[in-house]
């Protein structure tokens, strides 16, 4: 079994991740690095140059042979869940769990980011809080239906979160 942290950009998932590989003493992957390895290339020069559709099938691979992995935590990109076949691979893999933020919090976080412009590019030509906006409600009905438990980021400490994902995880004794 593995642990898959899904999510928006910015929610934790990278940050929260290290801290429950590190008490799990399970190694951490993150989606977005390894397709970057793969590609030679930043997210952003990759889809400028080939565009989401390429960068998607490209992430559909990564997806694919990490599901195949065990005992692993697994920072997954915020739109790795999009594809039918990525949820149906994930959801053999382990435990999904959703890491939520309101808007407002991730634009903040994005804006804070320096790596972001970099690492993130828009998703679409309208960028900025709205786009946060209308792609979470888009979002937020998959990331929900494909998750086995959720929780907030808006409010709480790193530590805090991977505790409370770590007491679930006890609680249904799947660690």
């Amino acid at each position: 079994m593995n642990l898959l942290l899904i999510g928006y950009r910015c929610t934790g998932k990278t940050t929260i991740g290290r801290i429950l590989a590190e008490k799990l003493a399970w190694p951490l992957l993150d989606t977005d690095a390894l397709i970057q390895d793969r590609l030679g290339q930043t997210i952003d020069q990759f889809v400028s140059a080939r565009g989401w559709d390429a960068f998607r099938d490209a992430e559909t691979a990564v997806v694919k042979d990490v599901a195949a992995l065990d005992k692993q935590v697994i920072s997954l990109g915020g739109g790795a869940i999009l594809r039918e076949e990525n949820r149906q691979a994930l959801k053999s893999a382990g435990k999904l769990i959703y890491l939520r933020a309101e808007p407002a919090t991730i634009w903040s976080r994005l804006q804070s980011d320096p790596a972001s412009a970099a690492q993130r590019p828009n998703l679409t030509g309208q960028g900025g809080l709205g786009e946060i906006t209308r792609l979470l409600a888009e979002r937020r009905p998959i990331y929900e239906q494909s998750a086995d438990f959720a929780i907030s980021t808006d409010h709480f400490a790193p530590d805090e979160i991977a505790g409370r994902i770590l007491t679930w995880l006890m609680i249904h004794r799947l660690v």
